[in-house]
């Protein structure tokens, strides 16, 4: 292994999130001498670092975890239809310790540099701390939603108050009777105002658009489900995999304009009943995320029936600024200043500043770091003019360096697509090992930029590129929209890994 400030190993996992850990346990069964990095002070990625109020998985919980120790999908207990955070993190500590896979790990401890030495074949990884590590093989697992996104705000930092990331949350604060203010009403900031509403004193939600939310169903689940799951599970997998989005949902091919009025109307009720915002968006109709006019039929179902969700916005501690009637002119120490119609200043006085203003996701984790390929290229200049990665894994010019839900992987249900992932990253490797004499797997830029195309070409039929959200970069100010993912389908994904191994990874240089 070195001396104390250096290691050499095959591979070195870098994050110990759910791809981590799965990385790590594929590798070191393979024989590989296999090191794991994570800068935090443990195990769970994203469930390690985002643990605000009321943070919980958007898929359902028979499907938020590994199918691949079928022991365990049987017996390790959830009791609610979504885990919430804490819930999610002991899981993988769990299997962590269930597959004696901490021995591999070192935390508190940051990949900072990477450079590629192609004299011998290795990847140089500097550290925090000091560290050095050798390796041939770089599978970084980084996670989508690394890189917090601050606000460009005037004055953002000069608040007198606490001010708390939703991604960096300070359990030392505490919010009862204080007057909270809340910037960013996405999926993180809805859930934060309704797991401390009744808490705080008052609460001012600073909002630039409604949010259209989907009733969750969350609750304890009824007697016999859990029992029907575990009899089901193998057809339950299966029909995920096959799956456009790996939800566990059925997936309409109905057109929503091909219906009545009535038989919408029905539909959509029927789907807003049953809960889960995924069955809403896909159970329904099948054209609600690539026709304008679904979309519109969905939305004016969802504004109807958002008033009855959304009892917090009911409250009488609860108050709405709205920003496109009144933008934010400032932060001031005393609270946040809006700008009126008549041009004069209001002052929000508040106690806490809370910010659930998203990610700079996918590649922002990335573009922190200083990782070089061949003749010296960094990533930051492979990603001018935008993200890409083949398949979502692997990068012309940084030979045996991977990623685990890079830039346009698929776009679907998180578990099992990061399994797939790891599956065809471990082909590659395997096959590295097995029949290549320099061990070098390097994608060739001709297939990358064809997986870039491919990937461009199916999101030019899809709406998320119209929205404001995280999906294509837009919530990052100045940066341009880009395909950060294929939105192809999951099950055509896993048809394209199968079809890439069989053929011998054409896509790979010195391959067949």
């Amino acid at each position: 292994m070195g001396s104390a400030g250096e290691s050499i190993v095959d591979a070195l996992v870098v994050g110990a999130g759910m791809g981590g850990v799965y990385s790590t346990y594929r590798l070191s069964q393979a024989g590989l001498q296999v090191q794991c990095i994570e800068a935090g002070g443990d195990v769970g990625g994203t469930w390690y670092w985002n643990t605000y109020p009321g943070a919980m998985s958007d898929t359902e919980s028979y499907l938020y975890r590994y199918s691949w120790d079928k022991e365990d999908l049987q017996s390790y207990p959830w009791d609610r239809y979504y885990l919430y955070q804490p819930e999610i993190l002991e899981y993988i500590r769990h299997v962590v310790k269930r597959h004696d896979l901490r021995k591999y790990m070192r935390f508190n401890t940051e990949m900072q540099t990477a450079a590629w030495d192609g004299d011998r074949s290795v990847w140089v990884v500097t550290c925090s701390g000091g560290l050095v590590v050798h390796c041939r093989y770089l599978v970084n697992c980084l996670g989508i939603l690394a890189k917090p996104n601050y606000p460009n705000i005037p004055g953002v930092h000069s608040f007198a108050g606490p001010t708390l990331h939703t991604a960096r949350w300070d359990h030392s604060v505490k919010l009862e009777d204080k007057t909270v203010g809340i910037i960013g009403n996405g999926s993180t900031g809805i859930q934060v105002m309704t797991a401390i509403a009744a808490d705080v004193g008052q609460l001012v939600s600073f909002q630039r658009h409604p949010q259209y939310s989907v009733p969750s169903g969350q609750g304890p689940l009824p007697a016999g489900y859990r029992e029907d799951v575990n009899k089901n599970y193998d057809k339950i997998w299966e029909d995920a995999r096959a799956s456009a989005t790996a939800f566990g949902i059925h997936e309409s091919t109905r057109k929503t304009m091909e219906a009545t009025p009535e038989e919408r109307q029905q539909a959509f009720q029927e789907m807003w009943d049953q809960s889960n915002p995924f069955r809403f968006m896909f159970s329904a109709f099948g054209d609600l995320i690539t026709d304008r006019d679904a979309n519109e039929e969905a939305c004016k179902f969802i504004r109807s029936g958002v008033k009855t969700l959304g009892p917090i916005f009911n409250r009488d501690n609860v108050d709405i600024v709205d920003l496109r009637e009144t933008p934010i002119d400032e932060i001031v120490p005393e609270g946040i200043k809006v700008r009126e119609r008549d041009g004069t200043s209001t002052l929000h006085p508040l106690d806490v500043l809370i910010l659930a203003t998203g990610f700079d996701a996918v590649e922002g984790g990335y573009l922190r770091l200083k990782i070089t390929g061949r003749e010296g290229k960094s990533l930051q200049e492979h990603w001018e003019n935008g993200p890409t990665a083949y398949g979502g894994v692997a990068c012309s010019g940084f030979p045996n360096m991977f990623l685990v839900s890079g830039p346009q992987a698929a776009f679907a249900n998180f578990p099992p697509l990061l399994e797939r992932e790891v599956e065809f990253i471990m082909n590659c490797i395997l096959h590295s090992e097995n029949t290549k004499q320099d061990h070098i797997m390097e994608v060739l830029p001709g297939a990358e930029e064809q997986w870039n195309e491919m990937c461009q070409q199916v999101s030019a039929g899809s709406l998320f590129k119209d929205g404001i959200g995280w999906f294509f970069g837009i919530n990052i100010e100045g940066r341009k929209p880009v395909t950060k993912f294929y939105f192809g389908g999951f099950n055509r994904y896993r048809e394209w890994t199968d079809k890439v191994v069989e053929a011998g990874f054409p896509g790979f240089a010195g391959t067949k």
